[in-house]
């Protein structure tokens, strides 16, 4: 099976996951022992952190020349996770942080209630860029939002990206199989930050979840291919 790695944190030094080039390659390395044979590798963006679009793109492709060569897994695509902020469909070149090759855009909602701007970011991007959203780790937002701003949030035309860990958690489970049962775009990542407190975990997600809608996550990767 051909497991696509859709959202983790394994440039080194670039936010709060990998700290160096030998964390990233450890965690390639046991990604692949897991199965997986390509990876989305989605930094944090942060708008309001970032002097621009720009200089993050040569910050990141400094960070993946630093593993390219020694990477155990060798498809990789370069993208980021983007926090949703006041105006970020308005930035300039925001449309360069898709995933590499493919018209998808991992988007994460900030921790903090509900406001109906934080939908017509999402939208603005969408429609001005012709870019299909991913949000990121849907399963997350429990404490934050009610049953209404969670229905919202489901039922946008974006795909909804799951964490393997909500398979851990009874509550987060319901969603995520939620999202599996009433929904067709999905797509899983393990959101790994290192080897230790929040590692490579698609062992976990192979034990949880049938091979049949892993393949259906692994196929969102082809069928938004440039």
């Amino acid at each position: 099976m051909l497991v696509t790695e859709y959202h983790c944190h394994i440039l080194p030094g670039m936010d709060d996951g990998a700290k160096d080039a030998d964390m990233s390659l450890e965690m390639i390395e046991m990604m692949k022992n897991q199965g997986v044979s390509r990876i989305c590798a989605t930094p944090h963006f942060y708008a309001h952190r970032e002097k621009s679009v720009s200089a993050f793109l040569q910050k990141r492709r400094a960070a993946y020349e630093k593993i390219r060569q020694r990477a155990a897994v060798q498809t990789i695509f370069l993208g980021a996770e983007i926090a949703i902020e006041h105006g970020i469909s308005e930035l300039p070149e925001i449309e360069k942080l898709a995933i590499e090759g493919t018209d998808l855009i991992l988007l994460e909602f900030p921790y903090r209630p509900y406001e109906k701007w934080m939908s017509e970011e999402i939208y603005n991007i969408a429609a001005e860029y012709k870019l299909t959203v991913m949000l990121a780790h849907v399963h997350r937002y429990l404490e934050y939002y009610s049953k209404d701003e969670i229905r919202t949030i489901l039922n946008t035309k974006a795909i909804l990206q799951l964490n393997n860990e909500a398979f851990s958690s009874w509550k987060e489970k319901k969603i995520a199989k939620r999202v599996i049962s009433e929904y067709e775009h999905f797509a899983f990542g393990s959101d790994a930050h290192n080897v230790t407190t929040r590692k490579p975990n698609w062992d976990l997600l192979q034990k949880k979840v049938r091979s049949e809608i892993i393949e259906t996550s692994n196929a969102v990767l082809d069928r938004h291919r440039l």
